[in-house]
């Protein structure tokens, strides 16, 4: 799994760096079940305007592209781990989501055809 970080308006340290992949390396797990593992996380971390100093500033979006299927996952906080930690609960969830429906599909299947004999 390949994590491809861009930045916008903020220049990334070396720790927030290693909290991105420690926080998006958790996600491995549930994209290698679905795929062959040849993936990749595009992570865009932006700060929303230079001039303001407290609220909500900080935009994290989290994009897993596969063929015929784009997973997205957006947050805004007012720190920088606070937004990429919800954006790796949000990201989850839509995995998971993606995961019962290519489960649950065949099955359905399955069991239309087994009702109709």
């Amino acid at each position: 799994m390949n994590i491809i970080i861009k930045t916008k308006n903020l220049e990334l340290a070396d720790s927030l760096k290693a909290l991105i992949y420690k926080k998006m390396a958790g996600l491995k797990k549930f994209i290698t079940i679905l795929k062959d593992g040849a993936s990749e996380v595009i992570l865009e971390v932006e700060r929303e305007t230079r001039h303001h100093k407290k609220g909500i500033i900080f935009i994290a979006e989290a994009i897993i592209q596969w063929p015929g299927k784009k997973l997205v996952a957006k947050s805004k906080g007012d720190s920088l781990a606070k937004a990429i930690a919800q954006v790796k609960k949000d990201l989850e969830k839509e995995i998971k989501n993606y995961k019962t429906k290519m489960i649950e599909l065949p099955r359905r299947k399955y069991r239309q055809t087994k009702n109709h004999f």
